[in-house]
């Protein structure tokens, strides 16, 4: 607006409505000079095209800067006091607390939730495993938004869930009703303080082996999963029990990519739910006397299951493997499935109820 010459006068009531900082109106008056625009205060005379007046008006403006910076040290001893007494200085409540009368009061069906979210970081040990749990559960935060990493953070280190307020991260005996008690607030913390990556490995370390129990050699021996790691990565395998590489029989796998081994069941697996025809035969010829669950619903089942399969967490995948699959054989061009038809019913059950538990979109 200055630089079309659009503007003659600004006016003010005082200076300090203006600015309140030396350096900050300094450059102001020279925009000013520069643009040929004055400067009016309506209750402060000077007149700046003087040495006197310029003077007056650097006084001014230091007495104002003062008088803010003065005004912001009480507010923020003041914060500090309120503060150290443990009063709720005011902003947006947490997840399980509500501001009644300018203090924290517990809101009991959020503090469930809140002790929850503790109880089940201690048990998996991983951010990345619970947000997707709780997602999948439908969980969200205080004001409605989904779960993510950062809000579980932020949640698992707010002292105000053991009765604390934080004041410049020293922490004072808060006047609010604690929700999670000391000791697990030292479990979580023990975790948390641990390196990424070594919860990180954990985490995949935890992976269910999909296969675990149901694989088999070509010679009938048990293949049982294991892992190695190798510059900071981890590789899972299956291996045949007690056979070493010197005296592995021609035509028998002794060790096997577990990541692979499962993709190619799983793969078969899911090709037969697509085409349930053959599971239906199957459980009609071995278990005709079950009149409780009718081919239809079977079918109907299995073919609801195909589509969802990769939203499920990796340990309902193995749950239902597991029951469909009664063992696993693996020779060197394919693998052999035989599957188990006592677990349908548990399937199907478990389809209709709408159990099987999914991870988040």
């Amino acid at each position: 607006m200055h630089k079309d010459g659009r503007v003659d006068v600004v006016v003010v009531y005082k200076i300090d409505r203006l600015s309140r900082s030396l350096m900050d109106f300094a450059k102001l008056v020279e925009v000013f000079d520069r643009r040929g625009v004055t400067f009016v205060s309506v209750t402060q005379s000077f007149n700046t095209t003087t040495s006197m007046g310029r003077l007056t008006l650097n006084i001014l403006l230091s007495f104002a800067q003062f008088e803010r910076e003065v005004i912001g040290e009480r507010i923020r001893d003041k914060f500090a006091a309120s503060r150290a007494r443990g009063m709720w200085m005011g902003g947006h409540p947490p997840l399980g607390y509500d501001v009644k009368d300018r203090k924290l009061v517990v809101n009991e069906a959020e503090a469930t939730v809140v002790q929850m979210v503790f109880e089940r970081f201690l048990k998996v040990g991983s951010a990345t495993v619970l947000v997707r749990e709780l997602a999948a559960d439908g969980m969200t935060t205080k004001r409605g938004k989904p779960i993510d990493k950062g809000f579980l953070y932020k949640l698992l280190n707010n002292r105000v869930y053991v009765g604390d307020a934080v004041h410049k991260g020293v922490a004072h005996p808060g006047e609010h009703t604690a929700i999670i008690g000391r000791d697990l607030w030292s479990k979580v913390h023990a975790i948390i303080q641990q390196s990424p990556r070594i919860r990180a490995a954990n985490t995949r370390a935890q992976a269910p082996a999909l296969l675990k129990g149901i694989l088999f050699g070509a010679d009938g021996r048990a293949m049982t999963p294991t892992h190695a790691r190798k510059g900071g990565r981890l590789y899972r395998y299956y291996v045949a029990a007690g056979l070493l590489k010197a005296d592995t029989p021609p035509g028998v796998v002794r060790r096997a990519p577990a990541a692979e081994l499962e993709a190619a069941v799983v793969d078969q697996l899911r090709g037969l739910l697509r085409a349930p025809e053959l599971v239906v035969g199957t459980w009609r010829s071995a278990r005709p006397e079950i009149e409780a669950l009718s081919e239809s619903e079977v079918r109907e089942a299995l073919l609801s299951l195909d589509p969802v399969w990769d939203e499920l967490f990796p340990t309902e995948q193995a749950r239902i493997l597991q029951l469909l699959v009664e063992r696993v054989d693996v020779h060197p061009d394919r693998l052999d499935l035989q599957l188990r038809v006592d677990g349908l019913q548990t399937l199907v059950a478990d389809l209709r109820a709408g159990k099987p538990e999914r991870r988040a979109a």
